[in-house]
């Protein structure tokens, strides 16, 4: 494994687990029971909560998390690499993420500081009560980040078998390279030259 794909998988596994965190961090910070103000039957005020500032977070880091999943993988529409398990992480991905991000968003906004008007229903004032749900956001949190990470180290390995198939032998204009076979070239004796005196000696001999 490169050292790139090494350190996204470990940079992006982190942000998963501190969005995870924070968001348990939030639920174990919601608004409590005791902090309703009643102010008419009906009509209540809610206090800003820890939980707004911790499932905001959570948000941020989730989405910092797909963000770079993303840029380093590259879209799933235009990449020619996917099949159908590469496919299914990618989209499966998403829609936690998404399914994560609307339970933060809405967990942070319910903590926050507002007030609830409604005459014809007291027990509307503790719908704010309802618990996990950020608990729920953080698992679907952590269950997108590691879809993704399957996503890009797929990708990523598809990509080096790719490479390490394709031929050396190309020139720069990757066209395949033509030689021509090296042909040794034959050793030529080399004629001697004999004076003429020791010629015909030679031939009275």
């Amino acid at each position: 494994m490169k050292r790139r794909v090494l350190l996204i998988c470990i940079g992006v596994g982190f942000l998963g687990l501190i969005a995870a965190a924070l968001g348990f961090g939030a639920e174990s910070k919601r608004i409590k029971e005791s902090e309703i103000n009643f102010i008419d039957p009906g009509k209540c005020t809610y206090p800003r909560a820890p939980a707004f500032a911790l499932g905001l977070t959570a948000f941020l880091v989730l989405i910092v998390a797909h963000a770079i999943i993303n840029a380093s993988a590259g879209c799933i529409c235009c990449n020619k690499l996917s099949g159908a398990w590469v496919t299914f992480c990618a989209v499966f991905s998403w829609l936690m993420s998404a399914l994560a991000s609307i339970l933060l968003l809405a967990g942070s906004l319910l903590n926050d500081r507002h007030t609830v008007d409604e005459r014809y229903s007291v027990d509307f004032c503790y719908e704010v009560l309802r618990p996990w749900i950020f608990a729920k956001g953080a698992v679907l949190g952590l269950i997108s980040v590691t879809f993704g990470v399957l996503y890009y180290l797929h990708i990523s390995s598809t990509e080096d078998m790719n490479q390490m198939g394709t031929p050396n032998n190309t020139d720069n204009h990757g066209n395949i390279a033509m030689t021509q076979p090296q042909v040794p070239a034959q050793m030529t004796q080399q004629p001697v030259f004999v004076p003429e005196d020791t010629y015909n000696r030679r031939q009275f001999v």
